[in-house]
């Protein structure tokens, strides 16, 4: 190319040592060969260039920028305007295009035009955009030279595909195709993504990339289509290009097939691909959803995307160290790895997708909905949910329901989510409020399961995430706490407490969040306030942190305050606190200290603060014997749990020893001497002693100087010397002494022995004839001293009750033995003291409340009495029968209204014979240790009687007892009841107290669920050896006299005594295996172990049985008791523990037929009954157990018409007092429950039989038929009972049912009717006659309501009637449908009453047309005549409906 170069004219000198500075600093090209030039401009007579300068551009040599000298929009229309009038045009394009060729020869020139012009300083046009395109680019901008230039473009652009990037940085390739990027307009699309395409096939890998993702950039929407299929063929044959294809894919608008078909192909790569190019990869796939295919690929993309082992191990193992370490460094150490930051991107595409797409975030949610539960469930499905749930706010309870439903069926548990949180807790960190508030509902619950995960949620967030959430999540449990919810404290609780373990050093730092819940110690329980001051005092005492003086003073006063307080609670409060603080203070800390020798033990510091903080709660609660009682039941309780420091064990067994003995304990040779309203004498004594040898128990002086001296104002000399203690501390006092004892000898309780065979000082206790003779106040007293005297055995049991030698466990009987005895005669005492106020076992915040003072005793023994009051009333008995005291299902309670309670009262004083149960007595007795069940084990004991020279002088067997072993069954199935059983199940009642359930079981209640099981299936052995000889006892009864209590040959004592062991026993067993914690992983060794010990009973052990193979032969050794239960209370429990062994079972359906047929067994035997009782079969328990045979046996409608078919009629045909012969329980006085249950269980089983549709095939059409037929002809039996049974509560089973049977056959029967009619034409007919009949008898019952004007039963009328309207335009319908039309019609139905007669109104005496009520009658071509003229009623008909006495005219055509 010729051309000449000349200074610029414009060029000042600024400009030349400009463009020479820049020259210098850029290094030259290698092609350029006349570089020494900068700032020439190119001048020639080429129209290209003349064209270009006259237009505004002054194109440059060298490096230098083209100038534009106008603006870019005034420059394109001038070229445009030129070369369209010249006068060579077209010509003159082709001219200018091979101007523009020879020009950009030179690689620097080409670069030049390339690159963007520079604008003049000078020129207005500058006041527009700053930034200016290159020559190029503003040539592609003309339509008429834009598909030249671009051929020129694409003609030039193989030379530098291969070459390397030049010296300047500049990649050729980018910045020709950066040219295309953008343009106002492509004028040949088509032709442009043809050559690009092309280019793409040959240029190399690295510029492939950059090409293809350019294209959206380049092509108009007219070429997405054309482009995304070529891109996709390019996806099958190059996978290398995956993620640019895929993320250009995104970009398009393209055909919904064709991403399928893509998103296919990709999806089967998901697994193989790259960490790095995942987040492409998922932004595609959500991009191609649509609304019909979401769901489809929501699921298999959560089952082929697996982000856990993206990270693991390496990743895993570090952030486990890090969360150990330093919690600080975690976030950035984390970010600087790679694959972390790919999977942190791919969490942000999907929160992107399911924040804005609805559709994805109702689709993921469905897809874990839908995955069966035994599938695998990944940390990935619940970090979605998480995720979903923090950025979809309408969808919150749909997760939660979800969640619920996973965490029941043991799908979410605890392993699962601590992985989730090992995992992904970077991602769950920017979601922590959401999880809070997640968990806080969660906690709501009464699922113990969600409850538990709820909390695992917050340990979870605390533990991994930072101080700023951690703070929030003790803010959360602190809320949880001061709610009043005793649920949610119990569990907040329980997680601070957790908390303080895992990570004790950031407790601290929230530790006035916490002390922030002392103002609210007036809603906790006893058991809540000793777990928050042991928080408190862990933060505040522990050895690892001494720098929290702040946080041990606010506890001292807060404690001082409190003991200092005149009002009772709060000083019971202070109590609690104080002695769980010592606790903490003067726990052993030589386990921690091991290599720090000479430092285990407190300093003479720490021991003296602990000392003095014990005898300033001893000072503060000497004054008041119950603050005495609660101090002592305390601090046995923490000596218990808490292993001491030996220099405080010491100290505290020292002074507890002396100050026991001192208090309690006398000399047999120093009988006091005193003016006792008793003669007082030495009882209960277990070795002979010499007069001058031994030690007694001094109750009775004690407990008269606290009541009769006292109130008589008469004080002995000894007592202006000595403070007496109270008798009420006796037995707390002991239960301390001996624990001491025991943590100081390990177990041996040599030491205080002789107090489990000493005497008590007491009186004749025996109440013989002068009972009737005493005083209101000396039986008050002498209940005292019972109560008192049962409570020191009761605690010398718990004492003594593991010790190995025969000797002292015979001792041990015999004071259970003396327990029982003493507990009759209380019971005599009780019942003819109405003003009597024993003291209570324990005080403590449970118990203010329901402290029982003369009359709340004398009404709950009323309540007790009560409960069988009205059915002796009616038997004409008046003697209350023991087994039905005992035998009382879950020892609920009836209680009289105020209006019946003088009259319960009056007729309690009248009887010959007063007796009242102690089961409503509970608070007066000391609780028994969980230990004390090991008896149960005993079996023949020998017991050794020697003389004084320590000779065998005789030997005693000794064995427990009936009497005895139910009184520990009763209080082993209490402590089962309570402890075990889910809290939905014995909610309490509005206004009862929240703790009364609990009262009397704190011992009990600080063991853990765990904990009771184990020992309670340490004991299943000598219990199941109990249960089997109830049943050889129960077997071996005369045949004679089976069935009756009092025959001859049998003691109804003994047998009562036995039944109600045998009922215990079964109900022990119960609670048990319906433990709700079995579903635990972490518990299912427990359930193995119970399993096998009942397996074990049948056959010897074999090893590795399965669950299954276990609950199948627990369930044949449990059957096997059928054939003994004694009552039909047994009987209820011995099928509910069956029915919870077939529930942990996979396949209950091999069982489930039992079931029923042990149900029905029981349910066809003749029940023994108590004297002069009209039936022993409570009417709940009855109804529950027809419940459970209709529910499991395999024909429900079957069972209903036998029992309504043949049961009832046997006792209709009976006498007035008999009861069925087929089944005995069904009586006049049971029929009502019969009755109840069967029309609930016909209504619920026709609810579960599916309509059908016209689609199914001609058999399930005759078979859903032929059971509507079984069901309506079920519902004809029960229905027409009620002119026989006519009862109130009868009639209102009746309305109720009958109008839910109704109501079912419109929305299930009617539709198969609909495609039934033609081809089952009489069928049809036969069953709309047979129901209209029913229906007529239903529309009869709301007549005979309204003449009785029954509010109970008239308020089911109106809908019992709409529902019968609805049923008779349901009828016409259905025979429209099936062009009968005319088989349809009306005809007038007269009120009549159950017995069919007439209902005769004021009104029908003046019109009897206007009181009759419609009667739908459908008559096809054989329609049939009733005799009766009024009533019309054709084969297939329908009912009647409607209508007051006054009239109603149908309108129904």
């Amino acid at each position: 190319m010729v051309s000449k170069r000349r200074l610029s004219k414009s060029d000042d000198k600024e400009t030349l040592t400009e463009d020479a500075s820049n020259a210098r600093k850029q290094p030259l090209s290698k092609k350029t060969k006349k570089s020494h030039v900068y700032y020439e401009v190119e001048e020639n007579d080429s129209a290209f260039i003349k064209l270009l300068k006259t237009s505004g551009i002054i194109l440059k040599t060298g490096e230098s920028q083209n100038q534009l000298a106008v603006d870019q929009i005034v420059f394109q229309r001038k070229l445009f305007q030129t070369l369209r009038k010249h006068p060579s045009y077209p010509k003159i394009i082709e001219e200018f295009v091979n101007g523009l060729e020879s020009y950009i020869e030179d690689q620097d020139i080409f670069r030049n035009c390339l690159l963007s012009c520079e604008r003049l300083q000078n020129e207005e046009a500058s006041m527009g955009t700053s930034y200016s395109k290159s020559l190029i680019k503003l040539l592609l901008g003309i339509d008429i030279l834009q598909p030249a230039i671009i051929k020129t473009l694409f003609e030039k652009l193989p030379e530098f595909l291969f070459e390397s990037m030049n010296s300047d940085g500049i990649n050729m390739p980018r910045l020709i195709i950066s040219q295309l990027k953008w343009l106002d307009r492509v004028v040949d699309g088509k032709d442009l993504t043809t050559k690009i395409m092309q280019l793409i096939s040959i240029a190399p890998v690295y510029l492939q990339h950059d090409f293809i993702t350019s294209l959206p950039e380049i092509l108009g929407d007219s070429q997405h289509a054309d482009v995304g299929k070529e891109l996709s063929d390019l996806l099958t044959e190059n996978t290398s290009l995956t993620v640019p294809i895929l993320d250009v894919l995104s970009s398009l608008r393209l055909d919904p097939q064709l991403l399928s078909k893509v998103r296919q192909l990709v999806m089967g790569k998901l697994s193989s691909v790259k960490l790095e190019d995942l987040p492409v990869i998922i932004k595609f796939i959500l991009h191609s959803i649509t609304a019909m295919d979401a769901l489809e690929v929501i699921s298999e993309l959560r089952e082929r995307l697996d982000l856990q082992h993206c990270i693991l191990p390496p990743q895993f193992l570090a952030s486990q160290s890090k969360m150990k370490n330093k919690s600080q460094t975690r976030s950035s150490g984390n970010q600087e790895n790679s694959d972390e930051d790919c999977v942190f991107l791919i969490f942000d595409i999907i929160k992107s997708a399911v924040r804005y797409e609805k559709t994805i975030s109702e689709a993921w949610i469905k897809a874990i909905e839908h995955i069966a539960p035994e599938s695998e469930y990944k940390t990935f499905d619940l970090v979605m949910l998480l995720i979903i749930y923090s950025t979809n706010t309408q969808a919150k309870k749909y997760i939660e329901r979800v969640l619920r439903n996973k965490i029941r069926s043991g799908c979410f548990h605890k392993d699962l989510l601590q992985g989730t949180f090992y995992v992904h807790y970077l991602v769950l960190k920017d979601v922590c409020p959401s999880i809070l508030s997640l968990a806080q509902n969660l906690l709501h619950s009464l699922d113990q399961s969600i409850i538990l995960f709820g909390s695992l949620l917050y340990k979870y967030a605390f533990k991994f995430f930072d101080t700023y959430c951690q703070q929030e999540v003790i803010g959360a449990l602190v809320t949880h706490i001061c709610s009043g919810n005793e649920a949610e404290v119990d569990i907040a609780l329980d997680v601070l407490l957790e908390l303080v373990v895992i990570n004790l050093s950031a407790m601290r730092l929230n530790a006035v969040f916490v002390k922030g819940i002392l103002d609210y110690l007036d809603k906790m329980s006893p058991r809540q306030i000793r777990k928050l001051f042991y928080i408190l005092s862990t933060l505040a005492f522990s050895k690892q942190h001494e720098g929290s003086s702040h946080i041990q003073d606010d506890m001292h006063l807060v404690i001082r305050k409190q003991l200092s307080s005149t009002i009772f609670k709060y000083k019971l409060i202070g109590i609690i606190g104080a002695i769980t603080m010592a606790g903490i203070m003067a726990v052993d800390r030589s386990r921690f200290s091991s290599l720090t020798q000479g430092k285990a033990d407190l300093s003479n510091e720490q021991y003296t603060q602990v000392t003095s903080l014990l005898q300033l709660v001893h000072s503060c609660s000497k004054q008041s014997p119950q603050a005495s009682v609660l101090y002592y039941d305390e601090f046995a309780n923490m000596i218990q749990i808490v292993k001491l420091a030996p220099k405080v064990l010491e100290w505290v067994g020292q002074t507890i020893f002396n100050d026991f003995q001192d208090a309690f304990v006398v000399d047999l040779c120093a009988i006091p001497q005193g003016n006792y309203p008793f003669p007082v004498k030495a009882l209960y004594g277990l070795e002979e002693y010499g007069s001058q040898d031994g030690i007694a128990i001094n109750l009775l002086p004690l407990l008269f100087s606290q009541d009769f001296a006292e109130d008589e104002g008469r004080r002995t000399s000894q007592e202006s010397d000595h403070k007496l203690v109270s008798p009420l501390c006796l037995a707390p006092y002991f239960r301390l002494l001996r624990l001491c004892v025991e943590k100081q000898h390990n177990g041996n309780l040599e030491e205080i022995d002789g107090l489990l065979d000493c005497p008590i000082m007491l009186t004749d206790l025996e109440p013989g004839e002068r009972l009737e003779s005493m005083s209101d106040k000396e039986r008050s007293f002498i209940c005292s001293l019972i109560c008192l005297t049962l409570n020191w055995f009761r605690e010398v049991v718990n004492a003594f009750c593991q010790q190995m030698s025969p000797e002292m466990k015979g001792k041990v009987l015999t004071r259970l033995k003396h327990i029982v005895e003493l507990q009759g005669i209380l019971e005599k005492y009780l019942a003819v003291t109405s003003d009597c106020s024993p003291p209570l076992a324990a005080f403590d915040l449970e118990t203010l409340d329901v402290t029982p003072h003369a009359s709340t005793v004398f009404s709950a023994k009323i309540k007790k009495q009560g409960i069988t009051g009205k059915r002796k009333r009616k038997a004409g008995g008046n003697k209350t029968s023991p087994h039905d005291m005992i035998s009382k299902e879950d020892g609920s309670e009836c209680d009289p209204t105020p209006s019946n309670r003088g009259q319960l009262e009056k007729e309690f004083k009248g009887k010959e014979e007063k007796t009242v149960s102690l089961q409503n007595y509970h608070l007066l007795f000391r609780e028994l240790d969980m230990e004390v069940f090991c008896i149960l084990r005993c079996g023949l004991l020998t017991k050794f009687i020697l003389d004084t020279e320590m000779h065998t002088e005789a030997t005693e067997v000794v064995q427990l007892q009936p009497p005895e072993l139910l009184f520990l069954l009763e209080d082993l199935s209490h402590k089962v009841e309570n402890m075990l059983t889910p809290s939905v199940a014995r909610r309490v009642p509005f206004l009862k107290g929240k703790g009364s359930q609990n009262i009397g079981l704190s011992h009990v209640q600080q063991r853990t669920g765990q904990e009771i099981v184990h020992c309670i299936v340490q004991l299943l052995t000598p219990m199941c050896n109990h249960l089997e000889n109830m049943h050889n006892y129960f077997q071996c009864l005369p045949a004679e006299n089976h069935g009756v209590v009092d025959g001859p040959g049998m003691q109804a004592q003994e047998y009562r005594l036995m039944s109600s062991c045998y009922q215990r026993l079964l109900q022990i067993f119960h609670g048990l295996f319906a433990w709700s914690g079995f579903f635990q992983p972490e518990n299912q060794n427990l359930l193995y172990s119970a399993l096998e010990v009942l397996t074990n009973r049948l056959k010897p052990r074999e090893p590795d049985q399965s669950l299954e193979e276990l609950l199948s032969q627990s369930f044949h050794y449990l059957q096997n008791f059928h054939h003994s239960i004694p009552s039909f209370q047994s009987a209820l429990y011995l099928i509910r523990l069956l029915m919870v062994i077939l529930e942990k079972s996979r396949v209950p359906t091999q069982n489930k037929e039992k079931i029923a047929s042990l149900a029905r067994h029981f349910l066809c035997r003749i029940w023994p009954s108590g004297e002069k009782e009209k039936s022993s079969i409570p009417n709940d328990q009855l109804h529950a157990l027809l419940s459970i045979y209709l529910e499991h046996t395999d024909s429900v409608l079957k069972a209903i018409e036998e029992i309504a078919g043949v049961g009832v009629p046997e006792l209709i045909n009976s006498s007035k007092d008999a009861s069925s012969s087929t089944f005995p329980t069904l009586t006049r006085h049971t029929f009502v429950i019969f009755f109840r249950v069967m029309m609930a269980e016909l209504v619920k089983t026709v609810k579960g039989l599916q309509a059908g549709t016209a689609a199914d095939s001609q058999q399930i059409h005759e078979e859903k038929l032929l059971y509507w037929n079984m069901a309506v002809r079920d519902f004809s039996i029960l229905i027409n009972l009620i002119k026989v049974f006519d009862n109130r509560p009868v009639l209102h089973v009746c309305l109720k049912y009958g109008r839910l049977f109704v109501e079912v056959f419109l929305k299930q029967c009617m539709p198969l009717l609909d495609f039934s009619f033609r081809k089952h034409r009489e069928d049809v007919l036969s069953l709309l006659g047979t129901f209209q009949l029913n229906t007529r008898l239903l529309h009869h019952l709301c007549g005979h309501s309204k003449i009785h004007q029954d509010m109970k039963l008239t308020k089911h009328v109106p809908f019992l009637k709409k529902t019968l309207e609805l049923l008779v335009c349901r009828v016409k319908a259905m025979l429209i449908l099936n062009n009968c039309r005319e088989a349809f019609w009306l005809g007038n139905l007269k009120n009549r009453d159950l017995q069919g007669e007439e209902i005769v109104s004021q009104n029908s005496q003046e019109s009897r047309a206007d009181e009759s009520e419609d009667d739908t009658s459908s008559q096809v071509s054989k329609s049939k005549a009733t005799e009766d003229g009024e009533e019309d009623e054709a084969s297939d008909r329908e009912k009647d409906e409607d209508s007051d006495e006054s009239d109603n005219d149908d309108d129904s055509d």
